[in-house]
């Protein structure tokens, strides 16, 4: 079937991405005593989440970047302005922060997302970030 004139058909993987800011202050307890990086410091933390599609929507979406609005919700709200030690039960580096919140969005986003989820990128600096990709059994 030939699509209506000015349409254009996708023949390969299509990605959008969101991301999302959000100031907190971590302690990465588990290194030696002499690291910087056990003192109490923070970041201006953004979030790149990846959404990915061999088919396009009937909008021409792979799905609207206003689906993702609940988790810039979640982190303003339980992340802004705290001390993510206070918030999670594990060692709070980039890595392990980019698999929590892969799989919050999975929790609680899958039912708009449809399995689409690609990755999470968490970047502690312009020059520094970590990712998490979902895997095909996740």
């Amino acid at each position: 079937m030939t699509p209506p004139r000015g349409t254009l058909v996708s023949d390969g993987h299509i990605t959008i991405s969101k991301s999302f800011g959000f100031s907190a202050s971590h302690e990465l307890r588990l290194l030696p005593p002499t690291h910087k990086c056990t003192r109490n410091h923070g970041h201006n933390y953004v979030v790149t989440v990846i959404i990915g599609a061999e088919k396009l929507d009937e909008h021409g979406f792979v799905t609207d970047f206003g689906d993702l609005a609940p988790f810039g919700d979640f982190l303003t709200t339980s992340f802004d302005h705290r001390l993510i030690n206070d918030l999670v039960d594990f060692h709070p580096t980039s890595e392990l922060l980019a698999v929590h919140f892969g799989h919050w969005i999975i929790d609680n986003l899958e039912p708009h997302l449809h399995g689409r989820l690609v990755s999470v990128q968490v970047s502690e600096t312009a020059s520094s970030s970590a990712t998490w990709t979902r895997s095909a059994a996740a």
